[in-house]
Order: C-alpha cells, then structure tokens, then sequence
C-alpha cells in the first residue's frame, strides 16, 4: 500500500444503512491493513481550524520565558508547556526537535476524576487560547467517538461499546510547534520513529510532507491529507485491546529538506485515551487458533504510566 486511505464520517452519519456499513467496512479494512486513515465531515470547521492555529502560532512565540513559566513540574508533561527536546522515542536518547503544549479532559459530573487529572493551565498572555483549544479539543473528541463506534461494529461489538470508557477519558490535544533547524542535528529528528499510546489519534496538520508511515513491507510512505481532512490512526492501547487486528502503524516525522530548515512546522494531534480503569485485555473475539492472546491483561491507566517512563516524561 502506497497511500492512505481516505473515508467520509458523513456516510456513518447518514440515515442510509448501506453507507454507513460502508464507513464501518472501509475504516477497519484500512485500520487492518495499514492503522491510518484521512477522514472528511468530521466536526471541524475552518473558522476553529484558523483560530486555533492563531492562537498556537501566537503561543510558542512568546518569549522561551513566559513559556516556561506554564511548564509544570511533576505531572509528567500531562498539561501545559514541554520544552524543546524533553521527549524522546521509546528506546531512543535523543530528544525529538519539538517543543508542545497539552490540553487535558474538561471534567463532566464527576468529582474523582476532575481530582485524579491535572488541571488545564490557562495562558494570561493570550485571552482566547484557553477558549479556542477547548472548543477544538471537545470537536475533535466528538468525532472520535463516531469513529470508535464504526470501529466497534467492525469488531462484532455494540455501537457504544466504547462510550462509556471515553466519556470524560484521560484524551490530550497536543499543539506542536517544530521549531526552525539551525544546525545539522545529531541523529535527531522532529518526531522519531513511534507508535501512539493511545485507543486512537485525530491529526490536524498533516497537509505537507513531512509525517510518514511504515507500511507492512517497512517501506517509509508519506502521508499527505486534504485541506479538509484529518488524519486518524490506531494506537497501541487499540491494537492490544484488538489483538493487533487492528493495527498500531510505526510513524515518524522527518526533517525537511535543507533548504526548508529556516521553516517553522506545526500540527496538532488529538490523543484520544479511555478512562484509567479501562482493561486492555485482548477482546475474545480478537482470539483464535490462528491469533493466540498476544498480550497479558492491564489496565489503560498502568500502560499509560509504563509508556509515559518510556518517553522520558516520567522518572521513575
């Protein structure tokens, strides 16, 4: 496979039985084949789209400073501010060449877990930052519960089978800003060869070269979307509830040519995460004689701390 598949959330969302089994049948054939999709009609408009690249762009270029002053100690990165090469591939010393902020659950009814996750910083510098990436946070999380229930169907479970484990979920959205290359970098790159941590991850930003995929060959392929289109994929918390039928793709994201290093890049992925208490355990329907069990039973909660210690966020 060369491309990335595209599909359209319109057709799940339509009254006509027949496109949206064809949404289900397309997403999890390509979520099986390869882990990414590009998606359109998903809840997004250009206006929010605009107004949060403003406010991102506004934000990391404020003075490395004030930045800081919104990078909190011990939460393990989970909101606020991440200087420039903190985080790192699983098995990889090298930091990625980034710098990112996260925005984190905006608690609904229910009291433990607004005390279990880190409160959302809010940027006094910028009125409408806050404001603007809860609005795209709480989009982007409204299409991601569409695609779960195709993908539940797909997998021979109920529609809503997921609802229950995302609403008020430990989900990040995650501005990136990829910062201009001033030197040669030593065996660093942007993001370095990884797969996500989570049940799956919504994409803003991947209109340019830049983000590419390892397909099932270990060819390096880009993946490239419409204007209009996000890019999803699985992540590992999926791929082991699944069994791997779905699959967890390696991606990375490569520096540009050298003359494109004086070039800003940015994108803003979505990473969406079940609550805590979620068990990952392989679903039995993912099992057979030609699949055996491929993972022992945890919880969402521990395999989002074991990968957190991975990445260097958290020391143990």
């Amino acid at each position: 496979m060369q491309n990335i598949p595209s599909v359209d959330l319109r057709d799940f969302l339509s009254d006509d039985p027949v496109r949206k089994q064809k949404f289900v049948n397309e997403i999890g054939k390509a979520y099986e084949d390869i882990g990414f999709v590009a998606l359109k009609g998903h809840f997004l408009d250009d206006k929010l789209v605009d107004e949060l690249y403003g406010e991102v762009r506004n934000f990391f270029s404020l003075p490395l400073e004030v930045k800081e002053k919104y990078e909190i100690p011990g939460i393990g990165g989970q909101r606020g501010y991440v200087s420039f090469g903190k985080e790192h591939a699983k098995g990889k010393k090298e930091g990625d060449l980034k710098e990112f902020w996260h925005f984190g659950q905006y608690v609904e009814n229910d009291p433990k877990l607004e005390a279990e996750y880190p409160k959302n910083v809010e940027v006094a510098e910028l009125p409408k930052f806050n404001t603007v990436g809860k609005e795209a946070y709480q989009m982007l999380e409204k299409t991601g519960v569409y695609v779960l229930r195709a993908l539940a169907l797909y997998l021979g479970l109920d529609e809503f089978y997921f609802d229950n484990y995302i609403k008020n979920g430990n989900s990040i959205l995650r501005p990136i800003h990829y910062p201009p290359i001033t030197q040669e970098p030593e065996n660093a790159v942007r993001a370095a060869a990884h797969g996500d941590i989570n049940l799956i991850t919504l994409l803003m930003g991947a209109q340019g070269k830049g983000l590419q995929v390892q397909n099932h060959n270990g060819e390096w392929i880009d993946a490239i979307a419409e204007e209009d289109e996000l890019v999803i994929n699985v992540g590992d918390m999926l791929s082991r509830h699944t069994n791997n039928k779905l699959k967890s793709t390696i991606h990375q994201v490569v520096n540009p040519p050298r003359e494109l290093w004086g070039t800003s890049r940015f994108s803003i992925p979505f990473f969406m995460h079940p609550i805590s208490e979620m068990p990952l355990n392989c679903l039995e329907n993912c099992i057979d004689a030609e699949n055996p069990k491929r993972y022992d039973d945890i919880t969402a909660g521990d395999f989002l701390y074991e990968r957190l210690v991975d990445l260097g966020l958290i020391k143990k």
